[in-house]
């Protein structure tokens, strides 16, 4: 069936200060590209790289929001750590009940502050970075040899 006349159809395609307001919001909230885009009034990924490419405005914009995005992302390790609603459950044996630790909630959470960790040393890798440091030590021995080329006399003095 086709789409009534006047209507488009698909997806936006046009760069409006509107659309790229909502994805940088969105993706400085934490969002994924890709979970942002899956919205029906906004346009496939695609289309947001080829704006990335072509508009150095909304690249800076789009920059801006990565880099909160990264803040985001460290803040929510916090908040996942410090959630302790799931630590424990309750569990029934032998017509009793009793409350043991969730190590399956524990360890879910351990991958969610280890991906959010990684994914902000990703996108912003001087503040959340692993830190390299460098140390040498030993001693180095350099002989240097000189050769001393004597230039011929030609008879002048």
């Amino acid at each position: 069936m086709a789409a009534p006349k006047g209507k488009p159809t698909g997806r936006p395609s046009k760069l409006t200060p509107a659309v790229c307001e909502e994805i940088c919001a969105r993706l400085a909230d934490g969002e994924s590209l890709r979970s942002i885009c899956l919205s029906d009034h906004l346009p496939e990924a695609r289309t947001v790289h080829r704006w990335l490419v072509t508009d150095d405005a909304f690249r800076q914009q789009y920059a801006r929001a990565r880099e909160i995005q990264a803040d985001t992302l460290f803040d929510e390790c916090l908040d996942i750590a410090d959630d302790s609603t799931g630590d424990r459950k309750v569990v029934g044996r032998d017509g009793e009940e009793r409350e043991v630790m969730d190590s399956e909630f524990a360890q879910r959470s351990r991958i969610r502050i280890d991906t959010r960790k990684w994914m902000a040393g990703k996108l912003r890798p001087k503040v959340y970075g692993d830190k390299i440091d460098v140390e040498h030590s030993g001693t180095l021995d350099v002989t240097e040899t000189v050769t001393v080329y004597q230039l011929p006399d030609n008879g002048r003095a």
